[in-house]
């Protein structure tokens, strides 16, 4: 799990097979200090496991799934920096949102206009994520966690509003109109859309009413 604060930036690099060799990019010490073998580390926003430490950065393995619905094997990625997170700690600090570093789809930057106290970045989503997009709520963008500031439905599109030091320490300023960029949806909108889909409440003993709610203490 994750917070969607990036701590660092590398690059990437494909080795044989589905292996990838990750390279750090000042200042990512944070990163490195304290990274072990089976580590989980989010590139992007994919959770990847550490399987070998370099002086320089680490090897991970990525899965056919995820290569499927990730941007890591996309020929742009390994021509840009990429954002790195390590895994929230047991009493860390949960400065932006629950990443998982699963995601949900692939999007692309539409628009990215400089205003006089951030950048605006409009991208457009797949509809494996757009379900989960609310004007206010939380997305990651490349693993960064983001408010979505405005949503539009009919063309599947929304705008982020980045502060100077988030789109100067991530890879937001090396993107393009065009660029890929991986997307994943709040967790707390999934389980929500689970608990809400009729079919998926088979467990379910009670309606939640006025009556069940003050039998239980709640009015």
């Amino acid at each position: 799990m994750f917070t969607g604060l990036i701590q660092g930036l590398g690059t990437i690099k494909p080795l044989t097979g589905d292996s990838w060799q990750i390279s750090y990019r000042d200042p990512a010490k944070m990163i490195i200090e304290d990274l072990a073998y089976g580590d989980s580390v989010a590139v992007d926003g994919v959770c990847l496991t550490v399987e070998n430490i370099l002086k320089d950065g680490f090897i991970a393995t990525a899965s056919p799934e995820t290569l499927r619905r990730t941007t890591l094997d996309k020929e742009e990625i390994q021509q840009r920096y990429v954002n790195l997170e390590a895994s929230l700690r047991v009493g860390g600090k949960v400065g932006g949102h629950f990443v998982m570093g699963h995601v949900d789809g692939i999007g692309q930057l539409i628009t990215s206009e400089q205003t006089a106290s951030s950048w605006e970045m409009t991208f457009v989503a797949p509809q494996t994520i757009t379900r989960y997009i609310v004007p206010k709520g939380s997305i990651a963008v490349n693993g960064i966690s983001l408010t979505v500031a405005e949503y539009q439905s009919e063309s599947s599109q929304f705008t982020v509003a980045v502060i100077p030091l988030t789109y100067s320490e991530t890879n937001l300023s090396h993107l393009v109109a065009g660029s890929w960029v991986n997307l994943e949806g709040d967790i707390l909108g999934k389980y929500v859309e689970k608990f809400l889909t009729p079919g998926n409440n088979h467990h379910r003993q009670e309606e939640i009413t006025t009556t069940f709610l003050a039998e239980n203490g709640y009015l």
